[in-house]
């Protein structure tokens, strides 16, 4: 009964497999590289991110005050890193832009080092990497392949279907993984270095899998939330996170209620020395921060920050201020949540590894690596299966003949 059971959980195993093995190895490739997406674009573009120590700092509004001046722009935010040789980065808008644009300021000087607006070789090979793991790069195709869909949606439905593949081909693969003898359990969890390549080749499939079993189901399970609207709204459901579309707040609003919004008083000057001491008192831990100041009278002052450090667990932590007194009108705590929706809310960090900072990071890449590497053991097994077959074919054809 096992055995027949076995057999056919191998089959699913091994066609789901053949079926998406290509596109998973793009995928996953991709996507061991892009593990490290922040760390490499640091690395490679350290001017941007990091200085050498020179004194004292300057003070928030006055880079600010600074960056209004040489660019003749309105700063709408500002990221501020812990760590004294990291830059500040300012978001500007000058007049007649629709999107602010992301400067990176030397903290000690207030000299302007380079912005977002034009892409860095890295930034351009991570885009790439973006791209074929998210698209398989028909993004990047002009031509239309399809009339029905957009290049970019037929990438993403691709991408989805080798994803729910690869899915089933992991939790078949748990079935799979047990032997036949149970006694012989112990053989999937180690490899037999001393072993024919065959051998070895087939271990690595096995033992690699199993160890990695959890870290690919859950990039598996996460996949999918980015292909399809019915798989996000199956996975906010499910976690108790779902939001309905909203409708436009602006064509909604009575006259009456916009001539209530014109009639606020006037943004004053808000110092974001003062945003960024409210902030750090009502979030006390280390972490990056990020202030978007209001872009209307009525409108809030919000603040972002979440943790930093080799265990740091991940998720936002959301203030609202009032910009006339800095007091907090609205807090939205991700450890205050339902740890149903802390699962929901973390899709992102569980699908890239980033739950528990740089610890996971490195499991995740570990478990990408492998999982790049499934499909072509996987493969060389079938095909070493197949001859092994064939051989044994011939080999019983001239017996039969010379029965006959």
């Amino acid at each position: 009964m096992w055995k027949s059971i076995r057999k056919f959980f191998n089959d699913i195993h091994l066609y789901a497999g053949l079926t998406c093995g290509l596109i998973v190895i793009a995928v996953c490739l991709s996507g061991t590289i892009y593990v490290y997406n922040t760390e490499i674009r640091e690395f490679f573009d350290s001017e941007r991110y990091f200085v050498e120590v020179e004194g004292q700092k300057l003070g928030l509004d006055e880079l600010r005050a600074q960056v209004e001046a040489d660019l003749n722009a309105e700063v709408t935010g500002v990221q501020v890193y812990p760590g004294e040789n990291r830059t500040v980065q300012i978001s500007a808008k000058k007049e007649g832009e629709e999107r602010a644009v992301s400067y990176y300021v030397n903290p000690y000087t207030g000299a302007i080092l380079a912005d977002n607006s034009e892409k860095t070789s890295t930034e351009e090979f991570m885009g790439y990497m973006f791209s074929l793991h998210r698209w398989l790069l028909l993004d990047r195709v002009e031509e239309p392949i399809m009339e029905s869909m957009g290049n970019r949606d037929l990438g993403r439905f691709i991408n989805g279907v080798a994803t729910l593949l690869f899915l089933l081909g992991v939790l078949t693969g748990i079935v799979i993984w047990f032997p036949q003898k149970v006694k012989n359990w112990k053989q999937g969890l180690k490899i037999k270095w001393s072993g024919n390549w065959k051998r070895v080749n087939h271990d690595l499939h096995n033992t690699l899998a199993f160890y990695s079993l959890i870290f690919l189901f859950l990039m598996a399970v996460t996949g999918p939330f980015w292909s399809y609207q019915w798989y996000r709204e199956g996975w906010q459901k499910t976690w108790d996170t779902y939001q309905a579309p909203k409708t436009n707040t602006a064509a909604s609003e009575t006259p009456k209620e916009v001539e209530e919004i014109e009639e606020l008083a006037p943004l004053g000057y808000i110092s974001l020395d003062e945003v960024v001491l409210a902030g750090n008192e009502a979030l006390d831990y280390r972490g990056n921060l990020r202030i978007n100041l209001p872009e209307k009278p009525g409108d809030d002052i919000q603040v972002s920050k979440y943790r930093t450090g080799f265990f740091a667990r991940s998720g936002a932590d959301q203030l609202k201020l009032n910009p006339a007194n800095l007091e907090v009108n609205e807090a939205n705590l991700f450890g205050d949540l339902p740890v149903r929706q802390q699962i929901g809310r973390s899709v992102k960090a569980l699908h890239t590894g980033e739950i528990f900072g740089q610890f996971t990071k490195f499991l995740w890449f570990l478990a990408c690596l492998v999982a790049t590497s499934l499909p072509v053991t996987g493969t060389l097994i079938w095909w070493n299966k197949r001859k092994k077959k064939s051989a044994k074919k011939k080999t019983k054809e001239p017996i039969m003949a010379e029965a006959v």
